[in-house]
C-alpha cells in the first residue's frame, strides 16, 4: 500500500521557520538509546506504516530538499519516493502529483503531515477496496472539513470550512483503491473542476452515484500548523504513551463511549485556517 504525504505547502500560519514546517520538532523519541527531537511529519509516517503502508511518497516543493535529506529513501521498513509540485495549487493538485506512481491494484492512504492524532493505529480500521475517511470529533468543525454520514456510514456530504457545519466529525486521513484514486484524478482534471479541496471533489464523486464511507475511529486530532496548535500538541504528547510514541489500542475498535465528542471536547485544536 502507498502512503501519500502532501508536503509542498509554505506553512504560512507558523512562519517564520528556517526549515520546512513538516520538520518542526514536536515531542521526542528514543533512538538507539538516545532521546532526540521528533519531526511533526514523523507521526503521520508512523501511523501510515502501522496502517499497512510499505511505500511512501512525499509531494514537496522545489525549496524543500531538507525533507528529502531528513527522510532519505527508506524508513522503518518503508521505501520513500519524492515528487515535486512546482507551484502551490491546493491539496488536490499536490496529491495527484503522485498519480504516476500509484498502480490501480494497490490501496493508497493519504494524510496531512502537520497533524497529530490518536489512536496511532486508527488507519487499520479503514476498509480495503472502498473510498473511506477516518473521522475525528472536534468542537469547532467549521475550521475543518465536516463529514455528514447516514446510519450505515455512507458519506452524504463533506462541508468544507462551513460556518454552519452540520456535523462535528471531520476527516483526518482517507484510504481508497488505486483504481478509485485514478477515477478521482480523472474527475479533477475536467475543465469545469480543478478543485482545491478534496471535500468538494468527493462531493462531485458522490453526486455522480459513487460511494464513500466515514469511519468514526478517531480520537484526538491536533492541527500543528499554528502556534496554538503546536502548544496543544505538546500538551497531548505529554499526557501518556498512547499519544506520544507508538502506543496502540488493545482492541481494533473504539468503544461507543470513546466515540462521544464530549469526551475529547477540551483537547481538540480548532486552528485550521
Amino acid at each position: 500500500m502507498w502512503g501519500i504525504i502532501p508536503a509542498a505547502g509554505a506553512g504560512s500560519r507558523i512562519q517564520p521557520l528556517a526549515f520546512s514546517k513538516e520538520l518542526l520538532p514536536v515531542g521526542s523519541q528514543i533512538s538507539e538509546g538516545q532521546e532526540r527531537p521528533r519531526a511533526v511529519s514523523e507521526y503521520l509516517v508512523e501511523r501510515m506504516i502501522l496502517g499497512g503502508a510499505n511505500k511512501l511518497c512525499f509531494v514537496i516543493s522545489p525549496g524543500k530538499a531538507d525533507i528529502l535529506e531528513y527522510y532519505g529513501s527508506r524508513l522503518w521498513g518503508a521505501d520513500i519516493a519524492y515528487v515535486v509540485q512546482s507551484q502551490p495549487s491546493g491539496l488536490c493538485d499536490a496529491v495527484f502529483h503522485a498519480a504516476p506512481l500509484i498502480p490501480p491494484e494497490e490501496d493508497v492512504v493519504i494524510g496531512l503531515p502537520d497533524t497529530i492524532w490518536t489512536p496511532v493505529d486508527a488507519l487499520r480500521d479503514l476498509p480495503s477496496g472502498v473510498l473511506s475517511f477516518l473521522l475525528f470529533p472536534v468542537t469547532r468543525p467549521e475550521l475543518f472539513d465536516a463529514v455528514l454520514t447516514d446510519s450505515e456510514g455512507r458519506i452524504r456530504e463533506i462541508q468544507v470550512k462551513r460556518p454552519d457545519a452540520a456535523s462535528n466529525w471531520i476527516w483526518g486521513a482517507f484510504k481508497m483503491p488505486g483504481s478509485t484514486f485514478h477515477q478521482l484524478h480523472a474527475i479533477w482534471q475536467r475543465s469545469e473542476r480543478r478543485d482545491e479541496y478534496f471535500g468538494t471533489l468527493i462531493n462531485a464523486w458522490i453526486t455522480e452515484g459513487n460511494e464513500a464511507f466515514g469511519v468514526r475511529s478517531g480520537g484526538e486530532y491536533v492541527d500543528v500548523g499554528t502556534l496554538n496548535g503546536y502548544r496543544h500538541a505538546i500538551q497531548m504528547l505529554a499526557r501518556g504513551p498512547l499519544a506520544a510514541n507508538g502506543g496502540v489500542r488493545p482492541s481494533s475498535r473504539r468503544t461507543e463511549e470513546d466515540s462521544q465528542p464530549g469526551r475529547w471536547s477540551d483537547d481538540h485544536v480548532d486552528t485550521a485556517a
